[in-house]
């Protein structure tokens, strides 16, 4: 212990250490329960994109074949005029 760069180590009143634990405590506890409210948040919020993912793939796939159609007849169009 004699090669200590500030000496020997001080005793940390009780009331620092008290003081100590119960702010980790309270940290610990406080984090717990913003983690269960914001999960419960979470979990409503997936529930409703889950929905709209439903509409909105729907939507898409609707898109998509009205787009592949459409090029299937400008395909067909270009073709025709060469000939």
């Amino acid at each position: 212990m004699s090669n200590l760069p500030y000496g020997p180590p001080v005793k940390i009143s009780p009331l620092i250490k008290f003081g100590r634990w119960s702010f980790l405590a309270t940290g610990i506890l406080y984090g717990a329960f913003h983690q269960n409210r914001l999960s419960k948040k979470e979990a409503k919020l997936r529930e409703i994109e889950a929905k709209e993912k439903v509409i909105r793939d729907e939507k898409l796939r609707k898109e998509k074949a009205l787009a592949a159609a459409a090029e299937i007849k400008a395909l067909e169009e270009m073709v025709a005029t060469k000939k």
